[in-house]
């Protein structure tokens, strides 16, 4: 995977039209552990569809749940 692709995945254009990525703004608008279980639902979310949804390509898929799981570590580890 060539950096463009991995920049797709990780921060693709359609969220970042705002001033603020839209990862941002969701965190902003959440109590802690409301985000926690957004990013946790996403992980679940793309863990369990990657050999349906992207049969062409479902590495994506799974690097779209490592990026919500490093979120996750980040915010804990934020956290204290």
């Amino acid at each position: 995977m060539n950096a463009d692709e991995w920049e797709q995945i990780t921060s693709p254009d359609h969220y970042n039209s705002n001033t603020m990525e839209t990862i941002d703004l969701i965190r902003d608008s959440m109590e802690s552990e409301e985000y926690r279980g957004y990013l946790k639902g996403n992980i679940f979310k793309y863990v369990s569809r990657y050999r349906y949804k992207e049969k062409e390509n479902p590495l994506k898929d799974l690097l779209k749940a490592q990026w919500y799981l490093c979120k996750l570590i980040e915010d804990m580890k934020n956290d204290g």
